[in-house]
């Protein structure tokens, strides 16, 4: 009996510790931090306590950053379930640092942000190189799957490379953009020029607010005066340029510059005077080192160019003088986001643009509505349709322009290629590559592309309310006869060299031609 109730009085103890334990750890924990993640179990009509109760922890214990960080989401869940402002917190997004050498390097994900509004100008992130700089703020989360889910992709190095391609040599990535991307976070604008069309790319990059991958014909000594150009967009122009356009420069084996600077030491010349003019002002093309030794320009070869060192899967791969329609790319990625019916199946697919050219008075519009009215007056014109209206003649063009305007983007029409028509697409560097023995003095640059396209049966499926401007002036049939000798040898290229090649390689079908 003695040694039962021993038992008892030692079980009576060790309850009685077990209590005063208890309600020594409970007072301590609402004087601590550790009362945030208790209240929130009972539901959002303490909330507000939260919040109050978390500010005093932050200010009266220290915690470690993550702690802090944690504090900070959970009152603004907080916060957003009552109705108020929720504390200002600044996501670190996927963006670049700029390292000693110039070259540059990511900046590691925290938390991305989830603004299902995806309304251009919205701030993603830091700001870069001293500028401010938003960029279109794309879901990546929250309902439905995510754009990385959906595309599938992998990510790409913006690494500065030498290489050999055919006849020519090419600094891929020579001047990177103070921003890098994932492969599934935006779309790249591909594009080619040399130096004398570089006034078109602070109107470009002004409206397409993305990153571009530019490749710059440059032979002999239009090398310096490229440079030149390049330092010059960088210090005086569009701080968009420097955050969002890469550089390469390629140039034909046999007309090399005398030197070549490496890519850490471009930009480092003090030489550029902002109150100068540009290096490309009143120059012409019949100045330049390419015009005097008689080189054709190698278009189809920067179009490759560009294209390659694209880090994003879509790509636009355009004209530097064809400006597209603001907001393009938060629009149409949340349109694959959303996996629209037209987009559910394995087919090849392109989404082609619809492409306008305006009065040399006017100014290019950046909406649909402004475009309809400028199409009414006369001051618009669908493009080429004085030089080779069968060439951009989009399918159903006329509907396309009577269709209503409804937020974001849609297909509008599926398509298949017909004739000669030479659609610009977003698209992706699945799709066949440009055929780089064609020149633009020889015309029909993108005809092989467009009957490989043809020929695997591709759809294009044409955006509803995303377009290109060629910048102001319309275009008139001029009679040429240098070019016209030029364009009967390119024919003559097709004829016995591309065709035949493409038939082996693609097959044929019914109805497409080159």
């Amino acid at each position: 009996m003695l040694k039962h109730r021993n038992w008892i009085l030692r079980a009576s103890i060790f309850v009685n510790a077990a209590v005063i334990f208890y309600f020594a750890t409970y007072y301590t924990i609402r004087n601590g931090a550790f009362d945030i993640s208790e209240d929130l179990q009972f539901g959002s009509a303490r909330n507000a306590e939260v919040i109050q109760l978390g500010n005093e922890v932050t200010n009266f214990y220290e915690v470690s950053s993550s702690q802090k960080l944690v504090a900070q989401v959970i009152g603004s869940n907080a916060a957003s379930s009552l109705g108020q402002q929720p504390p200002s917190v600044n996501p670190i997004v996927q963006g670049t640092t700029t390292n000693a050498q110039g070259r540059s390097g990511r900046v590691s994900t925290t938390f991305k942000s989830t603004d299902a509004s995806l309304a251009d100008g919205q701030d993603r992130g830091q700001d870069f190189a001293g500028s401010s700089v938003s960029t279109p703020q794309i879901s990546d989360g929250g309902a439905g799957p995510s754009l990385r889910d959906v595309i599938q992709c992998h990510d790409k190095s913006n690494e500065y490379t030498i290489a050999q391609k055919g006849d020519f040599w090419v600094l891929y990535n020579y001047v990177v953009a103070n921003r890098t991307f994932l492969c599934h976070e935006s779309v790249t604008y591909t594009t080619h020029a040399d130096y004398t069309f570089l006034d078109n790319l602070k109107p470009l990059i002004e409206r397409w607010r993305g990153p571009i991958s530019l490749s710059l014909h440059a032979p002999g000594t239009d090398f310096v005066a490229t440079l030149a150009s390049i330092r010059y967009l960088r210090k005086c122009s569009s701080p968009l340029i420097s955050e969002y356009v890469t550089f390469h420069v390629y140039f034909e084996a046999k007309h090399l510059p005398k030197t070549i600077p490496q890519p850490d030491k471009v930009l480092e010349d003090d030489s550029v005077n902002c109150a100068s003019s540009p290096p490309w002002y009143n120059v012409s093309s019949s100045s330049l080192y390419r015009s005097h030794k008689k080189l054709l320009y190698p278009v189809n070869v920067g179009r490759n160019i560009a294209r390659d060192t694209a880090l994003t899967h879509y790509i636009l791969a355009s004209d530097i003088e064809l400006y597209p329609s603001p907001g393009i790319i938060s629009d149409f990625l949340e349109m694959i986001r959303r996996q629209d019916p037209p987009l559910l199946h394995d087919k090849p697919k392109v989404f082609p643009l619809c492409l306008f050219e305006v009065e040399s008075f006017a100014v290019p519009p950046t909406t649909k509505e402004e475009l309809v009215r400028m199409l009414a007056n006369g001051t618009a014109i669908p493009f080429h349709k004085h030089v080779c209206p069968d060439c951009h003649t989009v399918p159903k063009g006329n509907e396309w322009i009577k269709v209503p305007v409804t937020p974001g983007l849609h297909v509008f029409h599926i398509a298949k290629r017909k004739g000669r028509w030479e659609p610009i697409f977003i698209g992706t560097n699945r799709d066949p590559y440009y055929d780089e023995r064609l020149s633009w003095e020889g015309r029909s640059d993108k005809m092989t592309q467009g009957y490989a396209l043809c020929v695997l049966d591709y759809e294009f499926q044409i955006l509803d309310n995303a377009f290109l401007v060629h910048r102001p002036g319309i275009k008139k049939f001029r009679p040429d006869r240098a070019r016209a000798i030029i364009s009967s040898k390119t024919q003559s290229i097709i004829k016995h060299f591309s065709y035949p090649e493409l038939k082996v390689f693609y097959g044929t079908r019914k109805g497409c031609i080159v």
